[in-house]
C-alpha cells in the first residue's frame, strides 16, 4: 500500500476536464500539474499505464474508465460513478513527484463481467523518470530520457525511443523495445521478446517465449528457457542461450557466445570480432565465416565439414584443431551432432 500524498505549496495544480464522460475513448478525468517536477509514480490495479514525453514542462494525467470486455460492453455515467465509489483513487504530487494511485477497496466483491478497468495516460517532459506498477494491464513508454522502472503482473511492455536505465518486468506478457539506448534490463516470465534498434548494455530474458533481435549494438545478453532466438545485424558482444529452441543469427559483426540445449544453431558472420563460442547439445551447428578472415579453430562434433584449403593443423571427422587463413579470432565449437563450417 502506498503512502498518503500531499500537495506541496510551491507546486500549482491545474484542473482540466474533470467531469464524467460517457465515451470510453475519451478521458473520464484530466489533471495537469506544474512546478519543479521530475518523476511520476503510478500504482494501479488491473488497468494499463502509458507515459509519453514531450516538449511541455507540465505533466498531464488522463484517467480512462472502461468496463471489462469493452467495447462489447458499454458504460454510462451512472455506472461509472457507482463503480468508482468502490475504488481508492488519487492524482496528487509529493515533492517533485506526480503520484497516481488506483486500487479497489478491500472487501469489495469482484464481478468480471461488469467491473471497470481504470487506466492512465500521462504526458510529461522529455527528461522524466518513472516508477510504474499495475497488477495486470500493459505498460507503454515513449520519448523519455531518464531512469525508468516498471512492473506488471501479466500485461505486455512496450518501450519506444527511451534512453536511460530501463528496468522492467512482466509475469507473462510480451516485450517490445524499439530505438532505446544506454542500459536495458527487461524480463518476462513467459511472453516473447522483440527488440530492434537498441544500443548500450542490453539484458533481455524470457522463461519460455521466443526472442527476436534486430540491429542491436552493445553488450547484449538475450536468453530464453524454451523458445527460439533469431538475430540479425548485431554488433558488439552477444551472449544468447535457449534451453530448448533453435538459434538463428545472421549478419553478425559481434563477439558471440551462443548455446542451445535442444534446437540447432545457424550463425552467419559479416565480420568476426574478439571470439566465437558455440555449443549445441542436440541439434546441428552451421557456421558461415567471412571470406579470408583468419580463425583459430577448436571444433568438436559427431561429423565435421569444413574447408581444407588454407588450413594448417589436425583434423578428422570428429575434431578440428588448427589455423584457417593463418589464424586469428578464436572459434570454439562443441556439438553433439554434425558441424558445418563454410
Amino acid at each position: 500500500m502506498m503512502k498518503r500524498f500531499y500537495l506541496f505549496p510551491l507546486l500549482t495544480l491545474v484542473l482540466g476536464t474533470a467531469s464524467a464522460q460517457s465515451s470510453e475513448d475519451q478521458p473520464y478525468q484530466t489533471k495537469t500539474f506544474t512546478g519543479n517536477l521530475s518523476n511520476v509514480r503510478v500504482d494501479v490495479s488491473g488497468g494499463s499505464i502509458q507515459v509519453e514525453g514531450g516538449s511541455s514542462s507540465d505533466v498531464k494525467v488522463e484517467m480512462y474508465v472502461r468496463l471489462n470486455n469493452w467495447p462489447a460492453n458499454k458504460i454510462d455515467k451512472a455506472e461509472i460513478e457507482k463503480q468508482l465509489a468502490e475504488y481508492e483513487l488519487s492524482m496528487k504530487t509529493e515533492g517533485s513527484s506526480v503520484v497516481v494511485y488506483s486500487r479497489r477497496k478491500s472487501g469489495v466483491s469482484w464481478n468480471s463481467d461488469r467491473n471497470i478497468s481504470v487506466s492512465f495516460k500521462i504526458f510529461t517532459p522529455r527528461t522524466f523518470a518513472t516508477d510504474l506498477r499495475t497488477s495486470g494491464g500493459s505498460i507503454r513508454l515513449a520519448h523519455l530520457d531518464g531512469p525508468q522502472q516498471f512492473q506488471t503482473s501479466g500485461g505486455s511492455l512496450h518501450m519506444s525511443d527511451v534512453a536511460g536505465l530501463i528496468q522492467g518486468r512482466t509475469s507473462g506478457g510480451s516485450i517490445h523495445l524499439n530505438n532505446c539506448r544506454k542500459e536495458m534490463n527487461v524480463q518476462t516470465s513467459g511472453g516473447s521478446i522483440h527488440a530492434e534498434d537498441l544500443e548500450g548494455k542490453i539484458t533481455l530474458k524470457t522463461s519460455g517465449g521466443s526472442v527476436r533481435l534486430t540491429r542491436l549494438n552493445g553488450t547484449i545478453e538475450a536468453t530464453t528457457s524454451g523458445g527460439s532466438v533469431q538475430g540479425d545485424a548485431i554488433s558488439g558482444e552477444l551472449y544468447t542461450k535457449s534451453s530448448g529452441g533453435s538459434i538463428r543469427l545472421y549478419n553478425l559483426s559481434a563477439a558471440v557466445e551462443a548455446e542451445t540445449s535442444a534446437g540447432s544453431l545457424d550463425v552467419e558472420f559479416a565480420k568476426l570480432s574478439k571470439y566465437v563460442k558455440l555449443r549445441c547439445s542436440a541439434g546441428s551447428i552451421k557456421v558461415r565465416l567471412p571470406e579470408n578472415q583468419g580463425v583459430d579453430l577448436a571444433v568438436r562434433g559427431s561429423r565435421i565439414h569444413f574447408p581444407l584449403a588454407k588450413f594448417r593443423g589436425e583434423a578428422d571427422d570428429t575434431h578440428v584443431d588448427g589455423k584457417l587463413n593463418g589464424g586469428g579470432v578464436p572459434l570454439t565449437i562443441h556439438g553433439s551432432n554434425s558441424v558445418s563450417i563454410q
